[in-house]
């Protein structure tokens, strides 16, 4: 009599087939290679956004030696040793100064490379190092101190890779920032941080000779950084490192923001000047608290408006400010019918105007609100 399997018992044997089959497969090991042919590769572990937004950008990322002619410390010649004059020579020849920073290829047809003013200021000799290594003489085309901004052009080269340009006006605080550059002569660094804050003043960082809203962050920027990129997730340029804040525990980076280095670089690459209007006037911030303290105090020299606004603190003799009337204590509260909270808020204005063409002012004097009119002029060249 023929039998049959049962659907349950067929089932049974079934799984002990399989049991049997991977007891063997775990005693006999992995399958040889000869097996594997054919087969798809196993996918590897991608790279971080870090270094695929610095790989775009890197090519274009400079190291920039520089060196010029200095007078050595004055003295006395009479005063020194025999000896010593034998051993270091004539106290009052000159010596070479060398200096370092980096910079990014913003025009690989052109070749020029965006860096620092103070990388190159009044420099003999400038050599540009590649990121392929290749050493490269360059020349300075032009600098604007104002905004602390240089161009140096490689000449003969056109085949140079440039880096992708990015809109500092789209960023935000918490973004990703990622410095790249030469600190201490280390070729191809790369750190990463965020945007800490944005349209930091330069001002209150100590340099009243420059306009500038800063881009702060907290990525580590070192000497040598100085005129290379600060760029985002995306590895587009934002910013152009330009300073750092040290203090304990930790370090402030300052980049100047790209849309205003675009700017000033098209001007500069062409041969021109970069002109800065200017008003003449010394400002500071006042608000309606500080105001209201400042006049219960019996001996306040000034009794000043108890508002928001820049506060005239001094008018440059035969400036524009002179010339529309405006005095000390004057409090600007608009400009070209913008409200000025802070004196960079005016600055911001004034940077956007046109030498000579009028410029409409609401200033508050006393208890009175005047209506006034200011050309700027031409920002007067340092020394």
């Amino acid at each position: 009599m023929q039998r049959f399997l049962s659907l349950s018992s067929l089932t049974r044997r079934l799984r002990e087939l399989l049991a049997l089959l991977l007891v063997l497969v775990i005693a006999w090991g992995p399958l040889p290679a000869s097996a594997l042919e054919g087969a798809d590769p196993p996918s590897l572990t991608p790279h971080s956004f870090v270094a695929d937004a610095a790989r775009r950008v890197g090519p274009a990322v400079v190291r920039i030696d520089t060196e010029r002619q200095v007078a050595r410390q004055s003295f006395d010649p009479t005063l020194m040793d025999p000896l010593l004059r034998d051993l270091f020579g004539d106290p009052s020849s000159s010596m070479r100064e060398r200096g370092q920073g980096s910079g990014v290829v913003i025009d690989g047809r052109q070749g020029l490379v965006l860096t620092n003013a103070h990388v190159v200021d009044k420099v003999d000799t400038v050599t540009v190092t590649m990121a392929d290594g290749r050493q490269l003489d360059g020349s300075v085309v032009g600098t604007d101190p104002v905004t602390d901004l240089a161009v140096v052009r490689i000449p003969g080269k056109g085949d140079l890779r440039a880096a992708p340009l990015g809109d500092s006006e789209a960023l935000e605080v918490g973004d990703w920032a990622i410095a790249l550059g030469s600190p201490y002569g280390l070729e191809r660094t790369v750190t990463l941080g965020i945007v800490s804050s944005l349209h930091r003043d330069i001002n209150s960082l100590g340099f009243s000779d420059k306009r500038l809203d800063l881009i702060q962050t907290d990525a580590a920027i070192n000497p040598g950084n100085s005129g290379g990129p600060l760029i985002n997730a995306a590895g587009e340029v934002i910013g152009i490192n330009t300073l750092v804040r040290s203090g304990p525990g930790a370090g402030l980076g300052f980049a100047i923001p790209i849309n205003l280095a675009k700017r000033v670089a098209g001007q500069l690459g062409e041969g021109g000047t970069v002109v800065h209007p200017y008003l003449g006037l010394q400002l500071v911030p006042l608000t309606a608290r500080v105001a209201r303290d400042n006049n219960r105090d019996p001996d306040a020299l000034l009794q000043l408006p108890e508002r928001d606004g820049a506060l005239v603190q001094r008018v440059l003799p035969e400036s524009p400010a002179e010339a529309a009337g405006l005095h000390r204590g004057d409090l600007v509260v608009a400009i070209a019918d913008q409200p000025v909270n802070t004196p960079s808020a005016l600055l911001q204005q004034v940077e956007q105007a046109q030498v000579g063409q009028p410029l409409p002012l609401r200033v508050v004097r006393g208890q009175r609100e005047l209506q006034l009119s200011i050309r700027p002029a031409a920002l007067p060249k340092a020394g």
